[in-house]
Formats: structure tokens, sequence, C-alpha cells
């Protein structure tokens, strides 16, 4: 069978984008930042920054909803794992997830019924077998995930299921970056799975507020270098404008249905970044029409002062675009992939783990077409 993803990996064709690349970048640079874990750990794989030119940058952003969690909202999952009669229900990457010196993992460990699910759907399905007990899903993700959990609260599940929301919107995250001083963007590859579900609209605005560049991209080596181009060209421009490179995937208007699903259940309050601080209206509350599914109303669950990030790690700055995994003096030495110290060394889409895990790759290395 024609695997459909080859035309975007084709060498020949990289090699031309690669030399049109080199006519287009000006002497004193461009520095672009992605926001999508998916776009470094293709960047990383493909082995695109060894192909730019050196005074061509792009960093990576707070792409990675694990890594943004803040450490207490993952503290309030491992309270509620530990309840009597509680079975805690998340993705796998967040039983990983370091805060001061716990885990899910280690709460596990220690007795607590905690249990990998691929959503929410499978939490509604071990609360109806579990009557007796109480069952919350720890709700993790942007605009992409989100929907999944918001149906799952409109088709009546049981009373004992119950939803620990950490869900974040991209966009303010973007606003938080671009008035960043010390961070002088030309441009931003807009993620490419958010943007199924919340489509250009955002990031029309976004341009005309900012005047910044912005092309959503997909995840093939040809996707990332067309909106890299499209940048470039956008950088000739008096007035910026948001381009999708991704139109195959990418509709103008989003979805439409997801977006009504969220608005019925959730409604957008101001919400911590593990790296950024608080963002206005950059996180998703369940609704007061579901109170009772809302698991902070329904346990009581304790205020808690929990650091973020532990001493000498820099995955903050490494959220923010400002430092590379390289420059923490624990990269390699003290956090590792099967140990991690910081966040960003526990997903797939950390850039941390993704620096560990593709190291200086090119794309002489790999078997591409």
């Amino acid at each position: 069978m024609t695997n459909p993803s080859v035309p975007f990996r084709n060498r020949q064709l990289v090699e031309k984008l690669i030399e049109k690349i080199e006519t287009m970048v000006p002497e004193n640079g461009v520095t672009i930042c992605h926001v999508c874990g998916t776009h470094e750990n293709a960047i990383a794989r493909w082995g695109i920054r060894s192909l730019l030119p050196k005074n061509l940058e792009v960093i990576a952003g707070p792409g990675c909803p694990v890594c943004i969690c803040p450490a207490v909202d993952v503290h309030e999952a491992i309270w509620l794992a530990k309840e009597e009669g509680v079975i805690l229900c998340t993705f796998g990457d967040m039983m990983r997830v370091p805060v001061e010196d716990t885990s899910l993992n280690r709460a596990k460990a220690e007795g607590a019924d905690i249990r990998v699910v691929y959503g929410a759907a499978d939490a509604v399905k071990i609360a109806r077998e579990n009557p007796d007990r109480e069952i919350v899903f720890l709700s993790i993700g942007f605009e992409t995930t989100v929907p999944m959990t918001a149906v799952t609260l409109l088709q009546n599940p049981p009373e004992n299921y119950s939803v620990l929301s950490v869900n974040r919107l991209v966009p303010p995250a973007l606003e938080a970056l671009a008035s960043q001083e010390d961070l002088q963007l030309d441009g931003f590859i807009m993620p490419g799975h958010v943007s199924v579900i919340i489509g250009m609209e955002p990031y029309h605005e976004f341009a005309k507020k900012y005047n910044i560049a912005n092309s959503v991209g997909g995840f093939e080596p040809i996707d990332i270098l067309l909106s890299i181009i499209n940048i470039l060209e956008q950088t000739k421009l008096e007035t910026k404008y948001a381009h999708n490179a991704y139109p195959r995937v990418v509709p103008e208007e989003g979805n439409k249905k997801a977006r009504d699903i969220l608005n019925e259940v959730y409604e957008v309050i101001d919400a911590s970044w593990r790296g950024l601080g608080v963002i206005p209206n950059s996180g998703l509350e369940l609704s007061s029409r579901f109170d009772k599914y809302n698991a902070r109303k329904k346990f009581n669950i304790p205020k808690f002062e929990i650091k973020d990030i532990p001493p000498g790690c820099l995955c903050h700055l490494v959220i923010m675009g400002k430092k590379k995994p390289t420059d923490c003096p624990l990269f390699l030495k003290k956090c590792f992939p099967e140990n991690p110290v910081g966040p960003c060394m526990v997903s797939e889409e950390g850039t941390c783990m993704i620096y560990a895990k593709y190291g200086g790759l090119s794309i002489d290395s790999l078997n591409v077409d």
C-alpha cells in the first residue's frame, strides 16, 4: 500500500526548499517559534535544524500539555488518588511527572488505585463497572483532546464519575510569548492538531494585534519547511498575516461542532502554566451546570503550595523558548528520560525528552526517500 506521507518526505524536494530558504534569510537572522511538541519531535527526528542556515533559529515554545501542567494540579490529582474509594484515571505521561519528592507513579506504588486510560470514555466505563467507587478522570490537554472529555459529560455519565480539568487554551499562550520583551520573535509555526479544532480565525486576530507572521504547519519535513518559507516571505512585508500551510487537514473554519461542545460544557478561566505563570483566559473549567461532575467541587481538595520547578532545573526557561535543554546543568547528568527531574523530560512531546532521544541527528543519518 502506498504511504500517503512519503511525498512530504521527498529528499530532492527537501533539498530544493532548503536552497530556497538559504536565499531568503536576511543577514541579521530570523527567529521562529513553534508551540507544538509534535513539531519539536518532527524537527528533531528529521534533523531539520541541521539543514537550516545558522542564522535561522527555530525554537520550541510551550507546546507540551504535560510540560506546562502546574505542579499544584498534579499534586491535587495525587491527593485525590490517595483518598479512600477513589480510582484516578489519566494518560500514561502524567504518571511520571515529578512533583517535589513524589509523582502519580510513586502514589500508585504506595497503594493508590491509579489507572492509565486512552481517554475519558475509558474512565466512564470504569465508573460503570465500579458503582461503589468514585472515579476521577484527570483531563489534560489543549483544544485537540478536551472535546472528547466534554462529550462524556453530555452523555449522562454515572454520578460516581468526575473530572479534574487541567486543560489549557493555546491562543492566550501565544499572546504571552509575544508579550515577552526579551523574546524577539519573527514568526510562529502554529500547531496543526489544535488548528483542526480552532481553525484560522484566532491566528488572523493574533497577526493583526501583534503584527507577527504565523503559519499553521503539518508534521512532515516538507510541511515544516513550507511554513518556514512563508514566514520568511512575510518578514519582507510591513503587514504580517496568518497562513495555512496545512490545508489538507486544517479547514479555515476549524471544527465548529467541537467548539460548540466545549462552549456548552466548559467556562474559560485564568490559569497557571508552568514556566509562564498565570495567563488570563487560558484555562477550561467545567461550567456550573456540571458541578456534580467537577472533582474540585465534589471533593474537599486542600490548597497546596508547591514549587513548579525543582532546584537547578531550567524547564521553565525551556518552555518559554529562552533556553535549550543542553543549557540545563541537569540535562543527561541528573535528569534522564527514565528518571526525570523536570517535566520537559517526561513526555514524548517534551523538549528535553526529544533532545535526549534524538540528540544531534542530521538528515543524512535517517532513512529518507
